[in-house]
């Protein structure tokens, strides 16, 4: 979890989103959705417009929390909720599809959804999955949809949770610039203290330094004293 704490700095450094799992999973649902939707829904059907709205609002609000995220952590745990949200809708949407047409949602005890969550949880790039799209049925495909789904939304629980971590700490924009403000007069001072202690440490060098010659110009006067009388 990116975080400006330890780095004196007041943004928050960029998430490189394209490289997160959950969105990788979160863009192949999103072609997932527009591959199904065109193969087994009626043009016209205002559902079509309604997935694919959910799966693309589910990738965008990610790449926007992700970026928004440099400057307000607030923002960015409200997108990726909103992200959560569309994501939550789109995995209802495949549930009332299989429920709608009598097909079959798998369950835990399914030896085919416990080889589904593996392939799954261990692949995230869109080659991994578009070669399956075309010789998978509906249900095939709207059980992939919604376990992809459950992991993205595991996935995004376990980075918000880290982000209100990182709020609580750290607080948001405007606290860490005050943060750092305070910190930079902290060092002003202490500096202007360190500078303080030198010169008055200097003065009593001085002072040390003018007795010495105080006491060396006596002892020249008392020595030419005694070699003017003898």
């Amino acid at each position: 979890m990116p975080s400006p704490a330890d780095s004196g700095r007041f943004l928050r450094k960029q998430t490189n989103w394209k490289n997160l799992f959950f969105y990788k999973k979160a863009d192949v649902l999103y072609l997932l959705t527009k591959h199904f939707t065109a193969k087994y829904l009626h043009r016209g059907d205002r559902t079509i417009d309604q997935m694919v709205q959910a799966a693309r609002s589910g990738k965008q609000n990610i790449v926007e929390g992700m970026s928004d995220g440099v400057t307000s952590v607030q923002m960015e745990i409200k997108l990726l909720n909103v992200a959560r949200a569309s994501l939550q809708e789109l995995q209802e949407d495949y549930k009332d599809y299989l429920a709608s047409r009598y097909l079959n949602l798998w369950q835990q005890d399914n030896p085919r959804l416990q080889r589904l969550i593996v392939f799954c949880r261990t692949h995230n790039n869109q080659e991994d999955y578009t070669t399956i799209f075309e010789r998978s049925s509906d249900e095939e495909l709207s059980n992939l949809a919604i376990t992809l789904c459950r992991q993205v939304d595991k996935m995004m629980t376990t980075w918000l949770e880290k982000a209100e971590e990182d709020f609580k700490e750290n607080g948001g924009l405007s606290e860490r610039m005050t943060a750092l403000r305070l910190g930079h007069r902290k060092t002003q001072l202490e500096t202007i203290e360190a500078q303080a202690h030198e010169i008055e440490t200097l003065k009593k060098r001085i002072l040390q330094q003018e007795k010495y010659i105080s006491q060396l110009e006596a002892l020249i006067q008392q020595q030419e004293t005694l070699a003017h009388h003898n």
